[in-house]
């Protein structure tokens, strides 16, 4: 019995030695998604995951700057393609691990319409986007803006935030009345039951592809490297189309 706890305790022992940590650097539109993914990661392997969640243009700037980050999880597919390029992520880890989605929402339950009309009528004060230089989910929206051919008549209702987590809270708060989002964002804990919303038609603008890559700081990191291959399995991805993304 004594002989089988210290065998137990070692392998305890060696398990946690065997743990790492990595640093993740996450698109604000899937902040919610990957801290229960990481969270559910930690707990099957041990490793332990850090979470820094903002504009996917932001990010990218940190690490060019030499933020030690291991992993990106980008809103868009050109900047972990372009970080590839840049010999700062490791050449062929780069994948596409959510589709986002872009809706019109609002927390006034009669505001937005299901086919977008309200952008037409203008009959609201602030319409909040992420700005679209640095987050894609912003650049979404100008696009369909423009293809509706509303974008001259509602640039000067603009609320713009630095990434859609701000975009969202200018809604939540109040400080706009309406604002495009990311679904994901209202699928969590429904609140798109407690307003209102139109879901972008994906013809309105480009794919939100959302990569995934390996920096080259996280290339030796057993961390990282097993959190990439985890967003890949059935079970990440069920999680993953549970707050409205969707798969490729």
């Amino acid at each position: 019995m004594r002989a089988a706890l210290l065998a137990i305790g070692l392998a305890l022992v060696q398990a946690a030695a065997a743990a790492e940590e990595a640093r993740l650097a996450i698109a604000a539109n899937f902040a919610a998604p990957a801290g229960a993914l990481a969270e559910q990661f930690s707990r099957d392997t041990g490793h332990r995951l850090a979470i820094s969640a903002g504009s996917t243009g932001k990010l990218y700037a940190q690490i060019r700057n030499g933020a030690p980050f291991d992993v990106l999880l980008a809103a868009d597919e050109e900047t972990p393609r372009r970080m590839e390029r840049e010999r700062l992520a490791v050449p062929g880890s780069r994948f596409t691990y959510a589709l986002g989605k872009l809706v019109l929402w609002s927390p006034k339950k009669d505001l937005v319409d299901d086919k977008g009309e309200v952008l037409q009528k203008a009959a609201f004060k602030r319409l909040a986007i992420a700005n679209p230089k640095l987050a894609p989910y912003g650049a979404a929206a100008v696009e369909t803006m423009k293809r509706l051919g509303v974008w001259p008549l509602l640039q000067g209702r603009l609320v713009q935030g630095e990434n859609i987590a701000q975009a969202f809270q200018f809604v939540a708060s109040g400080s706009a009345d309406l604002g495009f989002v990311a679904l994901s964002q209202i699928a969590e804990r429904g609140k798109g039951s407690a307003g209102s919303h139109w879901l972008v038609p994906p013809s309105l603008h480009a794919p939100i592809r959302q990569d995934a890559v390996l920096l080259l700081h996280g290339a030796r990191n057993a961390a990282a490297r097993e959190f990439l291959a985890y967003l890949r399995s059935a079970r990440a991805r069920e999680s993953i189309r549970g707050y409205g993304y969707g798969l490729q």
